[in-house]
């Protein structure tokens, strides 16, 4: 049984990924960072904690015990170096003679060779993808994944329409031709969502595959549909 920490469940990855944690019998405890309620979370008392955090660089002796027995997180954040990191480097103390396992929700077009006509996105991405994964090899029990989601698609996942943030109306209208046409550009919630939550429980071992980067820790939507048999 596994204890797993999540941070973003109020947006929409997060909203995908807190509905499969919720959904897996191997998942028996969920600690939700949040600066505010989650909503998805009431009725699930006894498997589902919501924490309010208000300041995502950092993290108290009495949080860090409340979560000392946790195994993995996944973390999405705006664009910044130092929310991840800070998060890292202290779940990295929880137990250190054992892994844990960190997935940072990156975004597809992150890169750490930008070109001429990189967008900022892309470059801040692959720089805060890069600065993680310097940290973890220089930390022993802190295993890596960065995982990079393009069109994220919520319209199968029922079961989060009631939670999840209101969708402009650009991408509710460009989402399914950009589907129809174009699928290797769409990432649906609910298989991403799996995906993210079973590799925060794996041991963190690297991932397989020629469309897998970064030695085997950053994860492309191509990469992400295969893992989930798309």
């Amino acid at each position: 049984m596994v204890h797993l920490i999540l941070t973003g469940a109020t947006g929409l990855v997060g909203s995908g990924v807190l509905q499969q944690m919720l959904a897996n019998d191997a998942v028996s405890r969920i600690s939700i960072l949040s600066r505010r309620p989650v909503k998805m979370a009431e009725g699930h008392e006894a498997k589902a904690k919501v924490i309010i955090h208000k300041d995502f660089k950092a993290y108290d002796q009495e949080l860090l015990d409340e979560l000392k027995d946790a195994q993995g997180c996944v973390q999405y954040v705006e664009i910044t170096h130092e929310y991840p990191l800070a998060a890292a480097n202290a779940f990295a103390k929880l137990h250190p003679d054992s892994p844990f396992t960190f997935v940072l929700v990156s975004g597809e077009g992150a890169t750490q060779n930008p070109g001429m006509f990189t967008a900022m996105f892309g470059r801040v991405k692959g720089q805060v993808e890069k600065s993680m994964f310097d940290f973890c090899k220089a930390t022993p029990n802190l295993k890596f994944y960065t995982l990079r989601p393009a069109g994220v698609d919520w319209r199968d996942h029922p079961e989060i329409h009631p939670f999840m943030p209101s969708q402009p109306w650009w991408k509710r209208m460009l989402i399914g031709p950009i589907d129809a046409v174009h699928k290797p550009m769409i990432t649906p919630t609910k298989p991403m969502g799996r995906i993210m939550a079973e590799l925060a429980m794996s041991k963190g071992e690297p991932l397989e595959g020629e469309d897998i980067q970064m030695d085997g820790r950053a994860v492309p939507n191509v990469a992400l549909r295969r893992l989930a048999g798309l």
